[in-house]
């Protein structure tokens, strides 16, 4: 990489770091602090999770019904698996955009949680405040890995998703139906795993949310 690509990458890391400090400081103002902002991310990102788990549903279905319903008309088939594709690639990127911004939110709070223990003149209160704060760092690492976890489990369902699709679009016949029937089976499992982590995601969530509250 060369030098003026780094200076302009750091450059841009350190102004977009400025935006979101201006950004927290602009709402503590108005009496929104970081733990409220962070509780509000958490469940922005379980309701994306909760729609993104729907949605897969959904295309699920529709698959479902394309390959073991005859009689359709094929192109009709094929605009509405791709239909439902494209829903799901929303919803998986959703998803991610609002784990990143619980990451974002939290490392700042968690920054100024630790800085604003040392300004304790109890040792009491100094010593309540440090061990609730590992609790909750402890707590949020785990509501972020049952994030990432359920995340990484959608890109391969989405992957078959699009190679299903695709097979469609290039072989409208009766016969490449038959070929995707064949695939039912691993995408059902691919699906059903990718929901039992996002409910465990979206439990963790509202198990963290509760914790930040009290």
């Amino acid at each position: 990489m060369s030098l003026t690509r780094w200076f302009f990458i750091s450059f841009l890391l350190l102004s977009l770091a400025g935006c979101q400090s201006a950004y927290y400081g602009a709402m503590e103002k108005v009496g929104v602090h970081k733990r409220d902002i962070m509780v509000n991310r958490v469940e922005s990102a379980q309701e994306a999770q909760t729609d993104a788990k729907e949605q897969f549903e959904s295309a699920l279905a529709e698959f479902r019904s394309i390959v073991q319903i005859k009689d359709q008309d094929l192109a009709e088939r094929y605009d509405r698996l791709n239909g439902e594709y494209e829903d799901s690639k929303d919803a998986a990127k959703s998803v991610t955009d609002r784990i990143d911004a619980v990451e974002d939110v939290s490392e700042a709070l968690f920054d100024e949680w630790e800085d604003e223990i040392e300004l304790y003149s109890s040792a009491n209160l100094k010593r309540q405040s440090a061990t609730k704060l590992s609790q909750t760092r402890r707590q949020y690492q785990g509501l972020i890995r049952a994030m990432r976890s359920a995340e990484a489990r959608m890109e391969p369902v989405l992957q078959a998703f699009q190679d299903q699709v695709l097979f469609l679009k290039h072989n409208l016949n009766a016969r490449a139906i038959d070929s995707l029937q064949g695939e039912l089976g691993s995408i059902e499992t691919d699906v059903a795993q990718l929901i039992r982590e996002m409910e465990r995601s979206i439990a963790e969530s509202e198990a963290f949310i509760s914790n930040l509250q009290e």
